[in-house]
């Protein structure tokens, strides 16, 4: 009689150890943006630091952790947030471009983090197609979703809110953690904006700003490609020739415009988003947008003055847009502080890949070069990681679904790919996190024209094969930042090469990627890249 006593005793104690460490389990905030190139993030030093992009997040990464070698696996939306919710590549959870549909009753992170207590929210852009699962409460945008007033799925029916979309997905979040979150239970909030997508419409309280400035010119705006792969001159995302007057940088466009556009593919959210404003809206972008058009046809610009105004009006969109992103993360660590959050509350910002703003001369993302390949990833976790770190590991967003896990004590399951970054931000990483990263892209022919490629990254070398083409790249990063200078046929650099290749092939078997279609015949590519082919 008195064992058992003691054994209820002991299993007494034990589940109010249990419950004890569940309420000491972290909070989980995670803030991802679309398209937030690192270099737009005054944090990361890059050209753009001088007009000060983001003082808010700014402030994250001075209260935590900075990761300076971020990468995705395949720089694009939806399959970089498959790979999240899964912690695989996309070759294993299916879901390689914007056209697959994600497999909603797979094993995802959310899913995990329920099942050992955790309240789970996602407000904001999906991108995965269906109803989300693992969510207690969800509202997620339809596809790439609208700037202003946009309408957002529910499990109640599709909603309009009106607004613009960066505050509308902030207001929710903030709702969420004022009235719907349960005190005693840990959390993960996921606010994910659509904001800076194109087409890069700001809201109508920072049209104005950076109109007094110019923004500075990365130094290859006017890059020629001219020892890049044949796929560098053929692609479609030049600020020169492909993005549009009207649909991209809004010259002359209302909401009765429906012109052709200069290209095939063209986005015409800008148009469809202008059809949505409320007549308010509309009069502030008119007041705002019309004299300056004006001024543009009086100026009659050609050649690189053309290429100068379009960087110009479409770098400041996009860094209008970004205003709105910072301001959410203003806002989102002024309500964890006022409910006494802040404390035990782990805080991510991050983005789903990074982007050109003028960078080689393009717009958009996709290529494995460093500007479309890294992404932001910057985490403050309060007595855990030492506030103002940087850390130069190889980390993926590969890394993030096991993170998830490991800061809840949930077990990480052993078909997920990633590693869990904890031991890093807990300072306590010994030797090497890993020796390289691996990519794969596969959309195209598709928008842009970036043809399917997979490559390495090592922490000095890159390299990539075009494999469609077969076409190789590969650089010094430590010499040729820029990737200006092609070595791959580099007689002094074989050996090392040869060597790169096979740690590719390593990598390749390690996550058992055997996706890559059959190489192209030399008849195919002479068809395809014409003069151009095989040089």
């Amino acid at each position: 009689m008195i064992q058992r006593l003691f054994g209820l005793l002991a299993l007494s104690l034990s589940l109010t150890s249990f419950v004890f460490a569940a309420d000491e389990r972290p909070n989980i905030l995670f803030i991802f943006s679309d398209d937030h190139a690192p270099h737009a993030i005054g944090a990361y030093d890059g050209w753009l630091k001088s007009v000060n992009p983001t003082p808010s997040i700014d402030k994250l990464a001075s209260q935590g952790m900075l990761f300076e070698n971020s990468f995705c696996t395949n720089s694009i939306c939806g399959p970089s947030r498959a790979v999240i919710q899964t912690g695989k590549h996309s070759h294993k959870n299916g879901f390689m471009n914007n056209g697959n549909s994600f497999d909603w009753n797979q094993q995802t992170f959310p899913k995990l983090l329920q099942k050992v207590g955790y309240q789970t929210a996602i407000y904001g852009k999906s991108h995965l197609k269906g109803e989300p699962q693992g969510y207690d409460d969800w509202k997620v945008l339809p596809g790439q979703g609208l700037y202003y007033n946009p309408d957002l799925k529910t499990p109640d029916g599709v909603k309009r809110i009106d607004g613009h979309c960066t505050d509308v997905v902030t207001d929710l979040s903030v709702e969420w953690l004022k009235e719907k979150r349960v005190a005693d239970k840990p959390f993960i909030l996921m606010v994910q904006h659509k904001a800076p997508h194109r087409n890069w419409m700001p809201a109508p309280r920072h049209f104005s700003l950076y109109d007094d400035m110019e923004m500075p010119e990365p130094p290859t705006l006017f890059d020629e490609w001219k020892d890049n792969s044949p796929a560098a001159r053929h692609q479609e995302l030049e600020i020169d020739g492909h993005m549009d007057l009207n649909y991209d940088l809004f010259v002359d466009l209302t909401a009765d415009y429906d012109q052709p556009a200069s290209q095939k593919r063209q986005d015409r959210s800008a148009w469809k988003n202008m059809q949505r404003m409320s007549p308010a809206q509309n009069k502030a972008w008119r007041d705002f947008y019309g004299p300056r058009d004006e001024a543009f046809h009086k100026a009659n610009l050609s050649g690189k003055g053309l290429v100068r105004w379009k960087y110009q009006r479409y770098a400041k969109n996009y860094l209008r847009c970004v205003k709105g992103v910072d301001e959410s993360v203003a806002t989102l660590m002024d309500t964890l502080a006022e409910l006494g959050l802040d404390e035990n509350t782990v805080v991510i910002y991050s983005s789903d890949q990074g982007f050109y703003i003028g960078d080689h001369g393009w717009y958009d993302k996709r290529w494995m070069y460093e500007e479309s390949f890294k992404m932001p990833l910057i985490v403050k976790w309060p007595g855990v990681t030492k506030p103002g770190t940087k850390n130069q590991d190889l980390v993926q967003n590969l890394d993030y679904a096991e993170t998830f896990l490991d800061m809840a004590g949930a077990d990480i399951p052993e078909d997920m790919q990633g590693k869990s970054l904890v031991p890093l931000l807990k300072g306590e990483g010994k030797g090497k996190f890993r020796e390289a990263v691996y990519y794969h892209y596969y959309e195209y022919p598709s928008v842009h024209m970036v043809p399917r490629h997979y490559g390495i990254r090592t922490e000095r070398y890159k390299l990539m094969h075009f494999y469609q083409f077969d076409e190789w790249e590969f650089y010094d990063l430590q010499e040729d930042p820029d990737e200006l200078t092609n070595l791959y046929k580099s007689e002094s650099h074989q050996k090392l090469i040869g060597e790169v290749k096979q740690e590719l092939k390593d990598l390749q078997a390690e996550y058992e990627d055997t996706s890559m279609e059959a190489e192209f015949s030399a008849e195919k590519k002479k068809e395809f890249w014409g003069a151009d082919a095989g040089k």
